[in-house]
């Protein structure tokens, strides 16, 4: 359910950063006490590094690029890391229509013939995202920006969304749609989250 929590999770797993895991299920019990533990806003994701907690799922990406500048976490050239820089601010602080009407459920295949007009925007508005960056800086690779980085990573939540309510798209969005789709990180968090016994019924 925590698209919020995917886009760390999934970034340090193709990155290959190595990290320990705290599970704790939302909306059960005293969960929020338990997520202030560890995350001063009482919100999930939180990263721990030594005494640093970083509780924001961008801000967990942008520190992540600077302890491990060898990643190359951000795409190296000036341009196009200056455009991952602004889709990536895009999605951290837009769509939220499509966040309202279309929530992450990785579990769930529930396709829908229509959607608002608002949801509509934001799913076109993705889509030219995705194939500009592809045309413009996708040499390298079949990521947005040719290799993996954290612009793949805010948008892997909305790749579950798209699977998950039927979006239709095609040519260099529907290839990227199904990159995604087959990335073995991703699929490992398919594969735990359909192990999960818990359901938040909203």
């Amino acid at each position: 359910y925590s698209s919020w929590s995917l886009r760390p999770w999934v970034l340090m797993k193709v990155a290959g950063i190595s990290f320990s895991e705290i599970l704790i299920p939302l909306y059960e019990g005293d969960y929020k006490r338990k997520i202030l533990q560890h995350a001063p806003s009482g919100k999930v994701p939180v990263l721990k590094h030594g005494k640093i907690a970083v509780w924001d799922s961008l801000a967990i990406c942008e520190y992540l690029a600077e302890q491990f500048p060898r990643k190359m976490l951000w795409p190296k050239e000036k341009a196009a890391r200056a455009a991952a820089r602004c889709v990536c601010a895009e999605m951290h602080s837009g769509f939220m229509p499509l966040r309202k009407n279309c929530p992450m459920n990785v579990r769930e295949y529930k396709p829908r013939s229509s959607f608002p007009a608002d949801v509509t925007m934001d799913i076109e508005r993705i889509q030219t995202i995705w194939a500009a960056c592809r045309k413009r800086f996708g040499r390298g690779g079949p990521f947005l920006f040719g290799r993996f980085s954290i612009a793949d990573a805010m948008y892997a939540p909305v790749v579950w969304r798209f699977q998950t309510y039927g979006v239709k798209f095609s040519g260099a969005a529907e290839r990227y749609h199904k990159t995604m789709l087959g990335l073995p990180a991703m699929r490992e968090w398919k594969a735990a989250a359909e192990k999960e016994p818990w359901v938040i019924a909203h």
